[in-house]
């Protein structure tokens, strides 16, 4: 579908009567990060999962500035009024959390409870911003020169390996989750990460105060940064609640599938 300046691969399952879920995938990963989660829940919801802009076979038609946040935001919202989604549930994962967060402070009518899973409001200081800025910019430099698929794959088991997705390599699903992840385009990705990173979002932390919608926030046991930082989120955000997700990192959706969605049921049922 061809909306403005995006050509949004997507896709809607459309259950008659039952509420619609909104899945945003996080940094490097595609419309079916979710696909374990939608099967559990699939009786009970209709669902709407999509490629971001620089992931999956989404294909953005302007310039550079299509891949920022605020762009994204109103790509994803005019997509739901196209669909003639007026309110729906949403779960943004990682870099999906961010841009759920900066969809439910900025569009808050059209989201009835949101769920962010290992995300952050960005960074608070200028200082941080510009650190972060830097350190993105390698990590862009070292995804442009993966020529190969094996070149991505070495990057892939490189990225990974980050303290915060704990042991997630170890476990059985890990090796088809990078299957998956290998079907996007390293250049594409740079762009992502270069336009929406966490150094060039806008810092969302002095908007949470003014935030209207039930928040639940979802951390992994083994991911202690993001505790630390969603810690700080419900403490200025009233309507937020924390909950940390046992045996998982970063990614609890794929390391503790059941708890995961079980939290989101009890959260939005």
């Amino acid at each position: 579908m061809i909306l403005g300046n995006y050509k949004f691969n997507y896709c809607l399952i459309n259950n008659l009567n039952k509420p619609i879920i909104l899945f945003l995938h996080g940094f490097i990963g595609n419309l079916h990060e979710f696909d374990e989660a939608i099967k559990i829940l699939a009786e009970e919801f209709s669902f709407l999962t999509l490629d971001l802009p620089g992931h999956g076979k989404t294909q953005v038609l302007g310039g550079d500035e299509c891949y920022t946040m605020a762009n994204t935001a109103n790509a994803v919202i005019n997509l739901l009024d196209d669909l003639k989604i007026n309110q729906c549930f949403l779960v943004g994962y990682s870099m999906g959390g961010r841009l759920a967060l900066y969809l439910t402070l900025h569009f808050p009518e059209r989201f009835a409870k949101v769920v962010l899973e290992s995300a952050s409001p960005g960074l608070a200081t200028e200082t941080e911003r510009l650190a972060r800025v830097k350190t993105d910019a390698q990590i862009a430099r070292k995804l442009a020169r993966t020529i190969t698929k094996e070149d991505f794959a070495t990057f892939l088991l490189n990225w990974y390996g980050q303290p915060i997705f704990g042991l997630i390599k170890n476990h059985p699903k890990f090796a088809t989750m990078l299957e998956s992840r290998l079907q996007n385009y390293p250049v594409e990705l740079t762009k992502s990460l270069q336009f929406m990173g966490t150094g060039n979002q806008p810092s969302l932390w002095n908007k949470l105060h003014q935030n209207t919608i039930p928040l639940l926030l979802l951390t992994g046991e083994y991911d202690q940064k993001f505790i630390a930082i969603n810690t700080e989120i419900a403490q200025k955000c009233q309507l937020a609640q924390l909950k940390i997700i046992s045996h998982a990192g970063h990614n609890m959706h794929l390391e503790s599938t059941e708890e995961f969605v079980n939290k989101i049921r009890d959260f939005i049922s």
